[in-house]
């Protein structure tokens, strides 16, 4: 157990974080994401209000679905990444990440008789059920959550509770995630677990959202980074008539964005680690946001913000306390979905 974002949550299981990793990529296992934060956002402005604060345009989905969008600071950099669950027309549940909650709370605004923002985190647990077998293996107990489309939402019983699935996750591979009543959570991960569904903590969360390229809020998110930066333009709705930080971004986007995001495959088995300069031709072109030794490629991996110019197929070096690590700049995800 570690602590995180407030949160004491489990770095592994007896298995280790290796093979909860590759029980993910071939089968199915299940996280304790309960450190994701639930902010519930209803009433009848509850939809424009989502509207004026996040980057990305619900009216691109409607009820029933879930979106992936960002929470940007005036400067466009990105104080949260942030999935909404569309439950019904005037019902959201807003997902931030751990550390994060209050801020969203702050940015959604105060509370009125058509507008209720509520932090319901300490309500609810969350089970992430993840990896190319997470339905089959899961329907024999919670039929309904493993039928469930991805990134759509819905209610769904579990031995007479009410529960909401959501056809998201972290890892590049199938599955969902269920807010379950928390004191109904031990009963829910003991009937997912009593079908083989192996349990995996936050070792093994990293590095498959690393193997996916994803990014990690602190890494490859956060302050001084923008979604532009990021190569996440796709979130960003520019026909919205505004949004906090759009002015930045759009100035941002017609001055050239410097640096960008890139993928590294490393020779050897040693991973480059955050912080890490990294080197073409021996000059310092970018920093490595992420690093970590990928159990399905058996070499390390690495997330990295280079110089515009650096391409897919340069060859690269990361600095290493004294050595260099080589590798190439690669088109990203390492691992592509199972």
């Amino acid at each position: 157990m570690v602590p995180f974002g407030g949160w004491d949550m489990p770095l592994n299981y007896a298995a280790g974080t290796l093979a909860e990793h590759r029980a993910c990529r071939t089968a199915a296992v299940v996280f304790d994401v309960s450190h994701l934060g639930t902010v519930r956002v209803e009433g009848a402005l509850a939809l424009e209000r989502l509207q004026a604060v996040l980057t990305n345009d619900l009216d691109k989905v409607e009820p029933g679905r879930c979106q992936y969008t960002h929470l940007l600071d005036e400067t466009g950099s990105v104080v949260d990444d942030i999935i909404v669950w569309w439950r019904t027309p005037e019902l959201f549940d807003v997902m931030p990440n751990a550390s994060n909650t209050d801020g969203v709370v702050a940015a959604l605004g105060v509370s009125n008789e058509k507008l209720q923002v509520n932090d319901v985190t300490a309500t609810r647990a969350i089970l992430a059920v993840q990896g190319p077998n997470a339905r089959a293996m899961s329907s024999a107990v919670i039929p309904e959550a493993a039928s469930i489309g991805r990134f759509r939402v819905a209610e769904f019983e579990f031995d007479g509770t009410t529960c909401v699935v959501a056809g998201t996750g972290y890892t590049g591979e199938d599955g969902f995630e269920i807010a379950v009543p928390a004191e109904r959570a031990s009963d829910l991960w003991r009937a997912i677990t009593s079908v083989g569904i192996e349990p995996a903590g936050l070792g093994a969360r990293d590095t498959l959202r690393l193997e996916a390229a994803l990014p990690l809020h602190g890494h490859e998110l956060g302050e001084g980074i923008t979604p532009l930066n990021a190569g996440l333009e796709w979130v960003v709705s520019w026909t919205k008539p505004g949004f906090r930080g759009r002015d930045a971004l759009a100035a941002q986007k017609a001055a050239g964005v410097d640096p960008v995001l890139v993928g590294l495959l490393i020779d050897g088995k040693r991973p480059p680690r955050a912080g890490m300069a990294v080197l073409r031709g021996g000059e310092r072109v970018g920093t490595v946001s992420s690093g970590n030794f990928s159990p399905m490629l058996s070499q390390g991996i690495a997330l990295a913000f280079v110089h515009p110019d650096v391409a897919v197929g340069d060859c690269i070096q990361c600095e290493a306390r004294g050595s260099l690590l080589e590798g190439t700049v690669v088109h990203t995800p390492f691992v592509a979905k199972h």
